[in-house]
């Protein structure tokens, strides 16, 4: 986890450094815009986009700006103010105050959860980088949950590959309204004569042996000839394997560890 921690605090400042132009942004509904012309002071003001995608220019009136970028609105305005013969050659410039209508939330095992504006492209891990990386808790694969023409659906994205492999093709883009969800990290559990029992964290590929080194190592009255597991089987009932060290731990498998006959 130590490792993935380095890694998220990696793409945490790649993102630093690789900000988009909130101007690449389609504007939306819920959107505050400050609109200034310049030359022309009185023109300028601070509005919001309506539900309907528009908004109220002084001397053109209603202008539709929903699914335009900032840059594009801009075009648009000094095209209505010169076509209009309000003025010879408008300069108007548009900054997005508040970016409401392109915002996706990270939910979960994060260190800050919320929504966050999408202010140019933005993929999961930069949406995990935002929100501060994960917590100890968070697990190495998270869900990003969408709608796309009304139906929901949900995909798996492996951060942990990611970063190991350095292939980014695995690292979906986010749009409006996605839901990234980190959940809590699987987890096994260890009791009898080791020592430190408890839960925690399980590892891809984590072996018996890994298990009882977590647990501290075994007590001097503990055996590991005498390790079990205890695991619910598909049907929901407990079955006890006799372990081997290099056996393969499940999620939520307990490990029992006897004490020594001598």
């Amino acid at each position: 986890m130590k490792q993935l921690a380095h890694w998220m605090m990696a793409a945490f400042l790649a993102l630093a450094a690789s900000f988009a132009s909130a101007a690449d942004v389609p504007l939306g509904a819920g959107d505050v815009l400050k609109i200034s012309v310049y030359g022309n002071p009185d023109l300028g003001l601070e509005t919001r986009v309506s539900e309907a995608g528009q908004i109220t220019f002084p001397l053109v009136g209603a202008v539709d700006v929903g699914g335009l970028s900032a840059s594009a609105a801009e075009k648009k305005l000094g095209g209505l103010l010169e076509s209009g013969g309000y003025l010879r050659k408008a300069q108007v410039n548009i900054i997005v105050t508040s970016l409401q209508s392109q915002q996706a939330s990270v939910l979960g095992q994060v260190n800050r959860p919320g929504r966050y504006p999408l202010e140019g492209k933005r993929t999961v891990m930069d949406m995990l980088a935002m929100a501060g990386g994960m917590n100890p808790e968070g697990a190495d694969q998270v869900s990003l949950i969408r709608k796309r023409a009304g139906k929901p659906s949900r995909e798996v994205i492996d951060i942990l590959d990611i970063v190991r492999s350095g292939d980014l093709k695995g690292d979906v883009d986010v749009t409006g309204n996605d839901i990234i969800y980190v959940e809590r990290a699987p987890r096994f559990y260890i009791y009898g004569e080791v020592q430190r029992p408890g839960a925690f964290r399980l590892e891809r590929n984590m072996t018996v042996l890994q298990a009882l080194a977590a647990g501290g190592g075994l007590t001097q009255r503990g055996t590991e000839r005498g390790v079990r597991i205890k695991r619910r089987n598909a049907a929901g009932q407990v079955e006890v394997i006799e372990a081997r060290h290099d056996d393969l731990l499940l999620v939520d498998d307990v490990v029992y560890v006897q004490e020594s006959l001598f």
